[in-house]
This record gives structure tokens, sequence and C-alpha cells, in this order.
């Protein structure tokens, strides 16, 4: 059995970058955020892999990845419409029908299930900062070839 969800983290990254803009910015897309990142940015990671299926002829896995826009306000400016709005056309191109499933054919996966199992929104606030975050979290159920 081959670990998969390394795979489905690059086609997220892969598929995000130079895509997701607000206020005519395009958001940055990390796996690791820099100490020099400047917000708002999306941070994609890896959560686990579990087997899915138990069969003698085949490797099923089910993956989870989170998906997270972070944005940034000086006191009491902004909210978290710049967050909802970002995790829209992240959704929008990740969240698809089996049309648009990550190809990892060349990987030596199959993708047949996409599911958002959720978004979640936190705010956060420090003395000089407010931050607003969106997580989407995303399952893939995936068949090694």
């Amino acid at each position: 059995m081959l670990e998969a969800i390394q795979f489905i983290r690059k086609a997220i990254i892969t598929r995000l970058t130079g895509t997701i803009t607000l206020n005519a910015t395009v958001l940055p897309v990390f796996n690791r955020v820099p100490s020099t990142s400047v917000y708002p940015y999306i941070y994609v990671y890896s959560v686990s892999t579990n087997e899915a299926d138990f069969n003698r002829s085949s490797y099923i896995t089910e993956t989870l990845t989170r998906i997270e826009v972070v944005t940034r306000f000086s006191g009491d400016s902004g909210g978290e419409l710049q967050a909802n709005q970002a995790i829209s056309q992240i959704l929008q191109l990740i969240r698809t029908r089996s049309a648009g499933y990550f190809d990892l054919s060349a990987d030596g996966f199959s993708v047949f299930t996409c599911v958002n199992e959720g978004t979640t929104y936190l705010t956060d606030e420090d003395s000089d900062y407010t931050y607003f975050r969106g997580i989407v979290e995303i399952s893939n159920k995936i068949q090694q070839l």
C-alpha cells in the first residue's frame, strides 16, 4: 500500500495557485507558511489517511486535507467577509463532481470521491491585529491502481 495524501495535497495546491483573488489580489498558496508571508493567504495541509475498504484486489484509502484561508486586519477594521469570499472560490474549484476530481493516474491512484466535510470560521485577536480564518476539510476516497 502506498501513501496518496501527498499527491492530493499537491493537486490542491496546483489547482488553487494563481486562481483565488480578493480585491484584485491573487492569494498565495502555501504548504508551509513562511514567516515573511503577506495577508491574506491560503494554507493547505494534510490531516489524515485511513484505510477505507478491505478487499483482496486493491487498496482504498480516505484522506482528509485542510484548506485554510487566513486574513488579518488592524484593530477593528475588516471582518470575515474576505475569508467567506475566498472559501467560496476554493469550493468552486475543489468540490466538484466526478468530471473534476483530481487526476492522480500518473502517480498510481484514482480519486473517486470528493466531499466537503465542513467549513469552520474562527476569529483570533491579539493587541495589534484581528485574524479571520476559514477552514475547509476535504475528504477524498482514493484507490491505488
